[in-house]
C-alpha cells in the first residue's frame, strides 16, 4: 500500500531559494548506495548522467545512501526539460553576478531537497529528462517512433529502482509537457504505476483524445492525482503582438482540458484578481490559472 503526504502537487509552485541551504538527514541503518552512480559534491547525492539513444541525455538524482530508505518505495519524478534549458540549468543555484538567467526559472534542485526534508513515506528521486536540440517537441518531430522511445526511458527508470516498489511522476515545464503527451500516445491506458501528472505551463498539445485517457487513469485508482497551472497567454503581448494563437496556448488547452472533465467530475471554482483555481475529487484534480490582465509573458516566472 502506498503512503504519500500533503504534497499532492510536485514541482508546480516556485520554492524560495532559502531551500538551497542544506537540511539534515535522517540516518538509516544500512546505507543505500546505487550500483553506477557517483557522489554528488552537493549534500551527497547520488547522481548519474548518461545518454539514451537517441539524442536523451539523463540525468538521476537519487537521495544520499544514509537517506535513502530502502524499506520504502521510491517516487520517480520524472521532469522534462523546458525548450532552450540545460539540466544544469533546470537544477537551478544561486545567481551570481554575470550567470544565464536561465538558472533561475526552475530550480528543480532546491525543490527536490525540500521535499526531501518533509517527505518521509518514499525516496524522492527526480530524473532531468533532456534532448540534444534543448526541445521535446523538435525531437518528437525528429523521430517518427517517439512515442515508443519515450516509454522505453520510462520503463527503463522504472527497472533500474525496481528493488524499490517504485512509482512515476510526469511533469516539466514548457516544451516539456511534449514528453508526457508522447508518453500517452505509446500506451492504450496510462499505467497504474504513474501516480501524479503535472502540467507545468506544459499542456500545448492537449486535446480531448488525451481527455479520455486522463479521466479513465483518474478513476483507476484514488492514488492518482493531476495538477495543471497556466497563465493567460492568450493575451500575453511581445512588442506589442501576440505570442500564441488564439487557440495556441496553454490557457486555451488548459480550459479545454477542465471543460472536458467537467462532464464527468463537479468542480468547485474559486477566483480572485491572480488565480482562477479548479478543484475535483478533494483535491484530486488540480487546475490553477493564472489570471494576466497587464498582457505580460509569464511563462518563466511563474514556475
Amino acid at each position: 500500500m502506498k503512503h504519500f503526504p500533503s504534497f499532492r502537487t510536485l514541482f508546480v509552485l516556485a520554492l524560495p531559494t532559502v531551500f538551497i541551504t542544506i537540511f539534515g538527514s535522517s540516518a538509516f541503518s544500512e546505507p543505500v548506495y546505487m550500483p553506477g552512480f557517483s557522489a554528488s559534491p552537493f549534500y551527497s547525492e547520488q547522481i548519474k548522467t548518461y545518454t539514451f539513444d537517441p539524442e536523451i541525455i539523463i540525468t538521476i538524482n537519487a537521495p544520499a545512501p544514509m537517506s535513502f530508505n530502502s524499506d520504502l518505495p521510491v517516487g520517480l519524478v520524472l521532469f522534462a526539460l523546458p525548450n532552450g534549458n540545460t539540466t544544469d540549468q533546470t537544477i537551478g543555484k544561486v545567481l551570481k553576478t554575470g550567470d544565464d538567467w536561465h538558472y533561475d526559472i526552475q530550480h528543480i534542485g532546491a525543490q527536490t531537497r525540500f521535499l526531501r526534508n518533509h517527505i518521509t513515506e518514499y525516496n524522492v528521486v527526480t530524473v532531468y529528462l533532456e534532448t540534444v536540440q534543448k526541445s521535446w517537441p523538435t525531437w518528437r518531430g525528429k523521430y517518427a517512433n517517439n512515442a515508443a522511445i519515450i516509454k522505453s526511458v520510462v520503463d527503463s527508470l522504472k527497472s533500474m529502482f525496481s528493488a524499490y516498489n517504485p512509482f512515476v511522476v510526469l511533469t516539466g515545464h514548457s516544451g516539456g509537457g511534449s514528453f508526457t503527451f508522447g508518453y500517452m500516445n505509446a500506451v492504450t491506458a496510462i499505467p497504474d504505476e504513474i501516480d501524479r501528472i503535472s502540467f507545468l505551463d506544459s499542456d500545448y498539445n492537449y486535446t480531448n483524445d488525451y481527455g479520455a485517457k486522463l479521466l479513465a487513469w483518474i478513476n483507476a485508482s484514488p492514488n492518482h492525482y493531476l495538477s495543471v497551472i497556466a497563465y493567460n497567454d492568450s493575451i500575453a503581448l511581445y512588442n506589442g503582438q501576440p505570442i500564441v494563437s488564439a487557440t495556441g496556448g496553454t490557457w486555451y488547452r488548459t480550459r479545454l482540458m477542465q471543460r472536458y472533465l467537467a462532464n464527468y467530475f463537479t468542480f468547485t471554482r474559486d477566483s480572485n484578481d491572480v488565480f482562477i483555481n479548479y478543484v475535483a475529487l478533494d483535491g484530486r484534480i488540480k487546475i490553477l490559472l493564472k489570471q494576466n490582465p497587464e498582457q505580460k509573458i509569464l511563462h518563466t516566472v511563474q514556475v
